[in-house]
């Protein structure tokens, strides 16, 4: 059953046409089940109904012709339920409803399952008999299986389809909507732009072409370029390795061979794809040949097959690809959006983000708002080239990408970006005003620093000091670890920027979705792995050098507090304060030799790690104040690997039990008399702004781009009414319940601009 379930998925996974690949599947399906009858049909939420699209034993006439209704018949009532029915006699069920197109008269027994991705209904599909019984479960668990596994090809079809037409073989503008996951808010047109695009056949975009003669010159060059490639191999190998590896490079000059490889890709090509269309096509039908072989050798030939695809696609890619330059207004996208590539990116003509890899709280979205870029994540399945080159509207709130949009289209998405203006313009009138509520209570805001000098320093003045200084950025923009010297004069700068506001240095937090490229950490759940304290604990060489820089830097000043992360027990604090202590007894005595004093700064401990709610009067003892990364701290509670866009959904902060979390860690904290700021991205949101002063958290820290809107929320706030809104959101069941009444004190405040700004 394995291997039958292998093939069958390997051979529609070929076929690029979505409607020739659902074809093959009926057609392969009735051959290893051996039934009469298989046809699949695909859900229309826009019309509520299903479309027979493939068929072996109906009608072949009412393909695309015969709909039914999402209440209608057998094929309705499993979409309805979510799971699979098995019939003895479908024609006496009280569901069944006849429809004369598509000539099922004949057939009796019927079993038919969900087609399901991501808990969405796409489809469904059936298979019948003609004499009436009651299929096995052995079918039944066939069925359901390839249901499963062809669920994920069937759900981007279509984003792979539709936009893959070329100005060749299209007059028209293609307009086509993606979903993916909002991760920083905001609007935003531009052009798509790849950064450092690598030529590989798998994320190579399948597309039409009618210049047949060209392609075929094309692709012809890109090969006696590779066989060039091979050769010069072949010779400086030659005498240096065994035998049977020389044998990998005699195999590529036979695929090589026009008779092979060529002879299958041109034959692609005049059928209307471009080259690297019938390359990708060729090459992947040769590899899924290779993984299907019983003999272990042979299978392993289908990574050499891939590898002489991939530097056949490079050539033909550099003698058809002219790197285009960057546009004046940019969307970059990117397989993961890292720091030092938006540090390389021209700033003036970075408009949005795009990120294929992560999730509202990854890394590259932390970094995209802490610039106050739009930007959408967790586009999976969608190869970058489907979005180089084109204009591309990007809905940060929505974590909608257009790509390619009408006329009308842009106009109504450029009316929201002028209105989005606007309403930041009124918010920047306020920015000078202290943030104090209409009843009295005043409010710390601070900054998370970091991530974009000229933001934070641009903030600077309008903030109450830095909350969250993050360290691992130069860390991570390095090629090597950071000399202290080079980390003193970093500091040393950040202290200077305003040297009467406290500034919260984070100890190196790498690790997780924040990885070093020179210090590389292979492990299989990062996020509960050797990251933050635990790291530089196990190298005191790393956790003293930075600590002592950043005693050194705080020299004639005394705005430093230093923070350390991922704290899980007290003996670690132990030991952090035990290694602090010897690089202040180190650093002091340098300077006493230079006429200098240095004041020992407040150490604190961020709560993050749900172990530590439990020991806060442990901690207390032993630290000046608490710091909660309400981010980390929601992943935790939830058990969500906020990277994974398959669970990214139930990564909430509005989450009632991390909302009482952050109760109980507040009320515990006053009672043990000890200062603790919010520094994730809940404080920057203004619901949640509002529920944590509620909670009595007066000190919060965010991205400087969100300063002028939590306090436009402050000012409108008073502290009664908020109290009543918490109580009434601490019983509720679900953060969209939460949310929805959020929303709705925000309206009866007169700030409704923020609905949206806020999600």
């Amino acid at each position: 059953m394995l291997r039958q379930l292998k093939r069958i998925v390997q051979e529609v996974n070929q076929i690029p046409v979505l409607d020739e690949a659902l074809t093959c599947l009926a057609l392969r399906l009735k051959e290893a089940m051996r039934v009469d009858c298989c046809s699949i049909y695909l859900a229309s939420y826009d019309q509520q109904h299903f479309t027979l699209m493939a068929t072996e034993g109906l009608s072949k006439d009412a393909i695309g012709r015969v709909s039914i209704g999402f209440s209608e018949g057998l094929i309705g009532l499993i979409g309805q339920r979510e799971e699979p029915i098995n019939i003895e006699d479908a024609q006496s069920h009280p569901r069944f409803k006849h429809y004369p197109e598509v000539k099922e008269e004949k057939y009796h027994a019927f079993m038919g399952t969900p087609i399901i991705h991501q808990r969405k209904v796409l489809g469904v599909m059936t298979v019948q008999q003609k004499r009436k019984r009651r299929f096995s479960e052995d079918e039944e668990a066939f069925l359901v299986t390839l249901a499963a596994q062809i669920a994920l090809e069937i759900a981007h079809a279509e984003a792979r389809g539709a936009l893959n037409l070329n100005d060749d073989f299209s007059k028209k503008q293609w307009q086509k909507s993606l979903r993916g996951v909002p991760g920083a808010t905001g609007l935003a047109i531009g052009r798509g732009y790849t950064h450092n695009l690598k030529f590989s056949l798998r994320a190579q975009m399948l597309r039409r072409s009618s210049q047949s003669v060209q392609e075929v010159a094309q692709y012809r060059e890109a090969v006696r370029l590779t066989r060039e490639e091979v050769e010069g191999l072949t010779d400086r190998m030659q005498g240096t390795v065994p035998d049977d590896v020389l044998a990998i490079f005699h195999l590529y000059q036979h695929l090589l061979d026009a008779n092979s490889l060529g002879h299958e890709v041109e034959a692609r090509i005049h059928a209307g794809w471009d080259a690297a269309s019938g390359l990708k096509m060729v090459v992947e039908s040769y590899i899924n040949q290779f993984r299907g072989m019983d003999d272990p050798y042979m299978q392993e030939r289908a990574v050499d097959v891939e590898d002489l695809g991939n530097r056949v696609l490079r050539h033909l890619m550099k003698t058809s690809h002219v790197p285009a330059p960057v546009p004046d207004k940019a969307i970059l996208v990117a397989e993961e959006v890292s720091a030092s590539m938006l540090a390389e990116f021209p700033r003036g003509k970075l408009q949005g983000i795009i990120s294929m890899r992560g999730s509202n709280n990854s890394h590259a979205a932390i970094l995209a708002r802490a610039m106050g870029l739009p930007a959408v994540m967790g586009l999976t399945d969608v190869p970058l080239s489907l979005l180089s080159g084109k204009e591309i509207l990007l809905d940060g709130y929505s974590g909608e990408v257009i790509v390619s949009p009408s006329q009308s289209i842009r106009q109504e998405f450029q009316q929201l970006i002028d209105e989005e203006k606007e309403l930041m313009g009124r918010l920047q009138q306020q920015a000078d005003l202290p943030a104090e509520t209409k009843d009295g209570h005043r409010v710390e805001l601070l900054i998370n620093a970091g991530l974009s000098a000229e933001l934070e320093a641009m903030n600077s003045d309008v903030s109450d000091g830095v909350g969250l200084y993050r360290t691992e950025v130069p860390f991570m923009m390095r090629e090597r670890f950071p000399s202290e010297q080079e980390q003193c004069q970093l500091y040393r700068a950040m202290l200077q920027t305003n040297p009467n506001k406290i500034i919260t240095m984070r100890t190196l937090d790498v690790g997780g979705d924040k990885p070093l490229p020179y210090f590389p950490v292979v492990e299989e759940n990062p996020f509960l792995g050797w990251r933050g304290i635990r790291m530089t604990l196990d190298h005191p060489e790393i956790f003293l050098v930075q600590v002592r820089a950043m005693l050194r830097a705080s020299l004639g000043l005394d705005n430093l507090k230093i923070m350390l992360p991922m704290i899980t027990t007290v003996n670690e604090v132990n030991e952090s304060r035990r290694l602090i202590r010897q690089a202040f007894y180190e650093v002091a005595e340098e300077a006493q030799l230079d006429g200098q004093k240095l004041v020992m700064p407040e150490v604190g401990v961020m709560l993050e790690v749900p172990a530590v709610i439990y020991q806060l009067p442990q901690l207390a003892a032993k630290v000046d104040f608490f710091s909660i990364g309400s981010n980390d701290l929601t992943q935790y509670l939830l058990a969500v690997d906020r990277n994974n866009a398959r669970v990214s959904a139930l990564y909430d902060s509005y989450h009632p039990a991390v909302l009482k979390a952050l109760k109980f860690i507040i009320d515990e904290s006053q009672s043990l008399n000890k200062p603790v700021t919010l520094c994730g991205e809940l404080a920057g949101e203004p619901g949640g702004a509002i529920l944590l002063l509620a909670m009595g958290y007066r000190k919060l820290s965010m991205n400087s781009f969100n300063l002028s809107k939590i306090k436009w929320v402050i000012r409108s706030l008073s502290m009664d009414d908020a109290r009543l809104l918490l109580d009434e959101v601490l019983e509720l069941e679900h953060p969209h319940q939460v949310r929805d009444r959020i929303n709705r004190h925000l309206e009866a405040l007169g700030l409704g601009g923020l609905v949206r700004a806020g999600k």
